[in-house]
């Protein structure tokens, strides 16, 4: 007996960017395996009461983190027991996400299963910022990257992304940010490209700091950053200013729980009698 697994994104954290046929599914799944990167409000709002939420979050080096083969162990498990299993991520489930590990394993075991996209934390700290990506004689591409360790991007490629006009959206990078900025400014980065750090974006708790790369070092180096962060370098950084609609919270709220919070409170859900 096989169930169904679906793959979805639950957006960036506001819980109305979820997308309609995401929605329709946690009204129906039997299991919900959820990110820690989605919020306590599209969990509450959409998954129906009867359903049981098991939380499998990852928090990069920091706090408890839910190994990959422990998570597709429970999508077999649920799956097998012929449940509909909704496997909900954060933003999008093809940007920056374990999704190969996830379908190679229903694939191996031959379990029916979607895709269903969501907005990707780019396209939501964006236009959230009032920055739009690909504004016309600003940029014309957008490249998605991340420099969660520093082998990540090579010299030459550092090179040709301090030329390029192309808007540069980093993820997981904010520990690494330094090094970043640093390399951009190796490679002579032309001064009209800025950088924007939107910390928790969408969310009310949602703050944006902007500043020249150059001035980088006195402005927002050392300050830490409330993940999740996300990083856009480009020309485009400067419409900021102009069409920002969405205050600063001005906040050092998380958002979003810590995983370690997540596990406790399902642990303390089971001992209920």
């Amino acid at each position: 007996m096989r169930g169904k697994v679906i793959l979805a994104g639950a957006g960036p954290g506001d819980p109305e960017l979820i997308t309609v046929k995401t929605a329709r599914y946690l009204q129906r799944a039997d299991v919900v395996l959820t990110d820690r990167l989605v919020s306590e409000e599209v969990l509450n709002e959409y998954v129906k009461p009867d359903a049981e939420i098991v939380y499998v979050g990852k928090q990069c080096r920091r706090g408890i983190s839910t190994p990959q083969s422990t998570i597709n162990e429970l999508i077999v498990k649920y799956a097998c027991e012929g449940k509909l299993v909704v496997r909900l991520k954060g933003g999008d489930v093809s940007i920056f996400s374990n999704i190969m590990d996830e379908l190679e394993t229903v694939v191996s075991y031959n379990i029916p299963f979607e895709i269903i996209p969501g907005v990707t934390a780019a396209l939501g700290a964006a236009a959230y910022a009032g920055i739009p990506l690909t504004a016309r004689g600003y940029s014309t591409a957008v490249r998605l990257l991340t420099y969660y360790k520093s082998d990540v991007v090579t010299n030459d490629y550092w090179k040709e992304l301090a030329e390029t006009d192309d808007t540069l959206v980093f993820y997981m990078s904010s520990e690494t940010l330094d090094k970043l900025v640093k390399k951009l400014i190796e490679n002579n980065i032309s001064e009209d490209k800025l950088i924007a750090v939107i910390e928790q974006a969408t969310t009310p708790l949602q703050n944006v700091q902007v500043s020249s790369l150059y001035e980088y070092e006195e402005q927002l180096k050392g300050k830490t950053l409330i993940s999740p962060s996300l990083v856009i370098i480009g020309k485009v950084v400067a419409l900021h200013q102009r069409f920002a609609w969405l205050e600063n919270s001005n906040s050092n709220e998380y958002y979003f729980k810590s995983v370690s919070n997540q596990l406790t409170t399902v642990e303390n859900l089971n001992k209920v009698p």
